[in-house]
């Protein structure tokens, strides 16, 4: 079956030790980007880690639960969508890049089944995870500043 694809990228002026505090803690999801929520189930002081499993309310109705399938920290974290939207096979992984001559470059990428449900999981997607990258480049630009 042929799969969807979302991919975003943006720089930060922080360092990836920066931007990896807040990629790798579900439990600050809510703070820097658009959820309502999140965290982990059992709850957890966080980071996230292999197995992990993290949940994030988006809007009043869609809740998003995933588990964490690989970390290199503080570059990579791959993840797979547990329940909470309809799709299958999703697998997604955010790469964090030292840029030149400072600063971090960031890869958000998701992919999925082609089906009826994930076409419409891929229209809402592409809407949302230029919103997240952008979130994360303020946020981290913000923490980087405060320094």
């Amino acid at each position: 079956m042929s799969q969807l694809h979302v991919e975003v990228e943006g720089t930060t002026h922080a360092d990836p030790e920066v931007v990896w505090s807040f990629v790798a803690d579900a439990n600050t999801y809510a703070v820097w980007g658009p959820w309502n929520d999140g965290g982990y189930q059992p709850p957890s002081p966080g980071p996230s880690r292999v197995g992990s499993v993290q949940w994030f309310q988006f809007g009043r109705r869609t809740k998003s639960v995933e588990k964490i399938l690989s970390v290199e920290e503080p570059q990579r974290i791959v993840y797979t969508v547990v329940r909470g939207i309809p799709v299958k096979n999703y697998r997604a992984e955010v790469t964090l890049t030292p840029a030149v001559p400072t600063g971090t470059s960031i890869r958000w990428t998701a992919s999925w089944d082609k089906t009826v449900m994930g076409r419409i999981v891929h229209r809402k997607l592409l809407q949302v995870f230029p919103e997240v990258v952008k979130a994360l480049v303020a946020a981290s630009d913000r923490e980087s500043a405060s320094l």
